[in-house]
């Protein structure tokens, strides 16, 4: 897979020269191979296993193979004299990224000066050194970016510690020191299988930090490394994190920036893991505005709510779901309400056994599949809540739809209107003045009432009077919200109704009637709202 690391390397480059220091995973220096004497150096060669007295077949030259240095997720092929020369940049290349493809390999890294202050250097003598990792050529350039932005970060908080007191300088000494070492005693020993990387990890403690962040970018993508034991960085690989509910499914931080900015108030906030959990999971350094974001947390709020509960600005909030979001700690969603309608995830892993056993855990005597089989229509909580079906009760119910959207199981359609007038085949572009005859021509619910004698003595009653006023009176409203509707654009298939409600302060009552009334003239569909639709290998890769 592209987004794992080949290999983690750190190089140096001082007054002493280019050394490369330290890499993993490694490989033996020499390997022994019982079959090395029979293998082949000149591809034209034979290697004759029948019988001498028995013709021999011409031999035919051999296609030469593309040389291949990525062999089993290690870089080989390469002596480590190769690649100090190559990562070891000049300092002007310094502070800046630095990329390299080399057959089927790319390196990425970013190199760093250090200027050297100690008793006896010269003012103007300084290190250079790259923490560099090796990727898949085919590697995508957002992964190609996130791997430059931690190598810079790995590259600042050594730095800090070198000036503060002197680590790089004593962990580069361990390591050239183990280097000669292991060179003395392999003198003369021209079948030596030892490796000096394996003692470095037992002396330098930079070295296992590496390897621990080799680690953890190919496992789970949460970098939390602390360099000397005294600076911490943290650091998400996005495409890696959000893989948790489908190994297929890559997230590049360019989809979360999209849903990021069809963020409204109206949305809301669902964490993948219980606040406490988060709450003791933080820094002792987050921020305090984070930590309060999480106690006013529930799935039932709009994000306008938990900014007035959590008594931040409505932009904090938005800034933190970003955060919350790109650590694959939360996804966006609209607060569960009665009104809400869902279905079936078309990318939901059905037969999980996992996920089976820890449906059964968490809700005992019920089954994850025949729950499902409930939405594979889209079906809205208040048709689960209906009088009739008690099977659930209210509060189970919102518990089992949580842990639906947690796991990626569920996903929720929005109803989207579209103004298509039939008469004479108008056009959407004519003018507002036409939209507003034409919508009066629309049928009013009591020119649909059959004519009869009692109808006729009833209009002429005080009270039928008054009704047919009120009612006359309602159906000017409604003209009046359906007009002001199509001229700000709100019909034209591209808002959701929670939308329209949110953004003109309309009940989804009066909404609704609108749709009843003018059925004639309008078209509805659902569909997935685009900042939740993201999340979702299909819209998302």
């Amino acid at each position: 897979m592209e987004i794992n690391p080949l290999s983690i390397i750190l190089v140096k480059s001082d007054s002493k020269g280019d050394r490369l220091l330290f890499r993993y995973p490694h490989v033996a220096k020499r390997k022994r191979d019982s079959n090395r004497l029979t293998k082949r150096k000149n591809p034209y060669s034979l290697i004759v296993t029948e019988d001498s007295s028995q013709s021999l077949p011409q031999p035919q030259p051999q296609p030469q193979q593309p040389q291949s240095n990525a062999t089993n997720g290690n870089w080989t092929g390469v002596t480590d004299e190769v690649l100090s020369t190559l990562f070891a940049v000049k300092a002007e290349l310094c502070e800046q990224k630095f990329e390299l493809k080399v057959n089927d390999a790319r390196f990425v890294g970013h190199p760093t000066l250090v200027p050297s202050h100690g008793p006896g250097e010269a003012n103007n003598s300084s290190m250079l050194f790259d923490i560099v990792f090796a990727l898949q050529a085919q590697a995508s350039h957002s992964v190609v970016e996130c791997y430059h932005d931690l190598s810079r970060r790995l590259g600042i908080a050594s730095r800090h510690e070198e000036r503060r007191c002197g680590f790089l300088t004593e962990e580069i000494k361990i390591m050239v020191s183990t280097h000669d070492e292991v060179a003395a005693r392999s003198e003369g020993e021209s079948d030596s299988d030892e490796s000096p990387y394996e003692l470095i990890l037992q002396r330098s403690s930079l070295a296992r930090d590496l390897k621990s962040v080799f680690g953890s970018l190919t496992t789970s993508g949460i970098i939390n490394v602390t360099i000397n034991k005294w600076i911490q960085v943290r650091f998400c690989l996005p495409q890696k994190v959000h893989q948790a509910h489908k190994k297929e499914f890559v997230m590049d931080p360019e989809i979360i920036d999209r849903c990021l900015n069809s963020l409204r108030p109206y949305h809301g906030l669902l964490l993948s893991v219980e606040p406490s959990d988060l709450l003791d999971s933080l820094p002792i350094d987050s921020s305090p505005a984070l930590k309060r974001l999480i106690e006013a947390y529930s799935p039932l709020k709009s994000l306008q709510s938990l900014s007035a509960d959590s008594d931040l600005t409505l932009a904090q909030v938005f800034q933190l779901t970003g955060h919350l979001v790109y650590w694959a700690k939360a996804t966006v969603i609209y607060p569960l309400c009665e009104s809400n309608v869902y279905v079936v995830s078309p990318d939901a892993a059905i037969n999980d056994h996992h996920s089976l056993e820890n449906f059964a855990e968490q809700f005992p005597g019920l089954r994850l599949l025949q729950v499902l089989s409930d939405f594979s229509l889209p079906t809205s909580i208040s048709q689960k809540l209906n009088p009739l079906n008690q099977s659930l009760q209210q509060t189970q119910l919102i518990k089992i739809i949580i842990w639906l959207l947690k796991n990626h199981r569920l996903l929720q359609l929005h109803t989207y209107v579209r103004h298509m007038p039939t008469v004479h085949g108008r056009s959407s572009t004519e003018s507002n003045e036409e939209n507003r005859r034409l919508i009066e021509q629309q049928p009013d619910a009591e020119s649909q009432k059959p004519a009869s004698s009692d109808a006729a003595s009833d209009d002429l009653s005080p009270e039928s009077s008054i009704r047919k006023d009120s009612n006359n009176h309602q159906t000017e409203d409604d003209k009046k919200l359906l007009d002001r509707l199509c001229r700000l654009g709100y019909l034209d298939g591209g808002h959701h109704l929670e939308e329209i409600m949110y953004l003109e302060n309309i009940r989804r009552s009066q909404l609704l009637q609108i749709l009843d009334k003018f059925r004639d003239a309008l078209i509805t569909f659902e569909c997935e709202d685009p900042a939740i639709a993201m999340f979702h290998s299909q819209f998302g890769s």
